[in-house]
């Protein structure tokens, strides 16, 4: 087969989880695949480091800025339609949301979560026409739809009636780096979450849940590590108004190293978001042996099942609670670290590899 990529959503450092999934997964498709012909379509910020350097893997660069969402999302509808049929592809894989609507292949098109439709209140209003137009018509128009969880695959069903039948469940992977951390764990007195900043992230919960335990265990200290979301000025302004000082470290976006060294050196892991689709940052907590807690939601029990610390994430209490039980108990923390290992066994990402071709070759009409 000759295979697409849709990459043009892609700007490095600025999608926050769903670029680790489409670096990871294309590496993994090279690893596993090496009969098909893969051809990666990129914008201008992309890079050159996309594509595997693999004899399979072709990456072909268009001019369009992916910065200036209103004129990369015209480029999908009108232009990239042209480059489809240019390439005699035999199906495209839009590993971003957006697919275009008139394709000459049939398209594949991944839904990492429907957060527009459960919790259109953290979008501004200026997007969220974007997002419920052109996911509406992905989902509508797509042979095939790839859906990251149970709980993403019911929401496509419950906003898109009738997608059941084209949709599949193909589970992120997890990177093996972090088995490696698992064995050279050396914790220091922090407590570490992983997340962009944005709303439903549910971090200001978090940072005042934070300030009581903080008060009782002085030389903890709170790391955010992700993305400085449209919401930072929100969590920064709650780590004011908790006079918490240095104990709270808000990184910005820092390189994978970076992050695998702070599951390395973490003392604990804490997930309070409100909404996922998924929950990567918990899977690879897990995969590194870090103590984890996190939030009571659908997505989160799916991919931790008994290996994390579980709380109502609404209830700050509950939350500065978990806190104290994930750092000082140490049987508990025994029991979630090797709970954690063994979980995190489950997911791979030639596992979701092998699962996203499978989709692919019967789109495709090969199976």
């Amino acid at each position: 087969m000759r295979i697409g990529v849709n990459a043009l959503y892609l700007i490095p450092g600025a999608v926050g989880g769903t670029e680790v999934y489409l670096r990871s997964l294309l590496a993994a498709l090279a690893g596993v695949d090496r009969n098909n012909e893969y051809i990666v379509f990129t914008n201008r910020e992309t890079g050159a480091d996309l594509a595997p350097a693999a004899r399979n893997f072709r990456t072909v660069e268009t001019g369009v800025r992916a910065a200036t969402r209103p004129a990369r999302l015209l480029w999908e509808q009108l232009r990239l339609p042209l480059a489809v049929r240019r390439e005699r592809l035999d199906v495209l894989f839009n590993p971003g949301f957006t697919a275009p609507a008139r394709c000459p292949c049939p398209s594949v098109t991944v839904f990492h979560d429907l957060q527009h439709k459960r919790h259109p209140e953290y979008f501004r209003w200026f997007d969220l026409p974007f997002w419920n137009w052109f996911l509406w018509q992905s989902a509508r128009t797509s042979k095939a739809l790839i859906a990251v969880s149970q709980a993403t695959a019911a929401d496509l069903e419950r906003y898109y009636p009738g997608t059941a039948p084209r949709t599949t469940i193909v589970h992120h992977g997890v990177d093996e780096e972090l088995r490696r951390v698992a064995r050279q764990r050396d914790p220091e007195p922090f407590l570490l979450c992983v997340s962009t900043l944005h709303p439903h992230k549910n971090l200001e919960r978090l940072i005042r849940a934070f300030a009581g335990f903080h008060n009782k265990y002085p030389s903890f200290r709170l790391v955010l590590a992700g993305m400085k979301g449209f919401h930072t000025a929100a969590v920064e302004r709650a780590v004011e108004e908790s006079r918490l000082g240095e104990a709270v470290e808000l990184t910005g976006w820092i390189p994978r190293a970076a992050v695998r060294d702070l599951y390395r050196r973490a003392w604990a892991f804490v997930l309070p978001t409100t909404f996922e689709g998924f929950g990567m940052p918990a899977l690879e907590a897990l995969a590194a042996g870090v103590p984890c807690a996190c939030s009571d939601i659908p997505p989160l029990r799916e991919v931790t099942g008994d290996a994390a610390l579980r709380f109502p994430p609404e209830d700050e209490r509950a939350i500065e609670d978990a806190l104290g039980r994930i750092t000082t108990d140490d049987a508990l923390r025994r029991r979630l670290a090797a709970a954690g290992q063994a979980r995190a066994a489950r997911f791979s990402w030639e596992r979701c590899a092998r699962g996203t071709l499978a989709v692919l070759e019967r789109a495709a009409g090969r199976v």
